[in-house]
């Protein structure tokens, strides 16, 4: 093995990823490890793939998605088509992700309020206990 590649474990200690994980990327044409016998060595570009995955599905991004943008790295304009598209679909993300957002502070907040009611009743109801005793 030189510099330039990595084992299967390197790649986990170094992404954290567990093995099973790499294979499924591998499996899903993703990663393009060389192979020497039973074993898998990840080259740079497959690093530079890898940790551009795990962004993708940091941000909710598709494998579909993911691996579209992956491929437009190949045309032969600098990068400029695939750096629209990812630009596109991470607008688009984070749209989702701000309603998502909103919609959680909005059941954050009702269930404060119904956490508020419930130590109110619980509250009433000591007291009437005790005024009870």
């Amino acid at each position: 093995m030189n510099n330039d590649t990595m084992t299967i474990r390197q790649m986990c200690d170094a992404f954290e990823v567990t093995p099973r994980t790499l294979r499924f990327y591998e499996a899903k044409e993703l990663l393009f490890p060389v192979r020497e016998g039973q074993k898998r060595l990840f080259t740079k570009r497959d690093r530079a793939r890898l940790k551009l995955i795990l962004r993708g599905k940091r941000f909710g991004f598709s494998l579909e998605e993911i691996r579209q943008l992956l491929d437009l790295y190949h045309m032969d304009d600098q990068q400029q088509t695939q750096i629209s598209r990812t630009y596109e679909i991470a607008r688009s993300r984070l749209t989702d992700m701000e309603a998502q957002r909103d919609e959680l502070n909005e059941a954050i907040s009702d269930l404060q309020d119904q956490l508020k009611w419930g130590e109110k009743m619980i509250a009433s109801m000591n007291q009437q206990r005790n005024a009870a005793e």
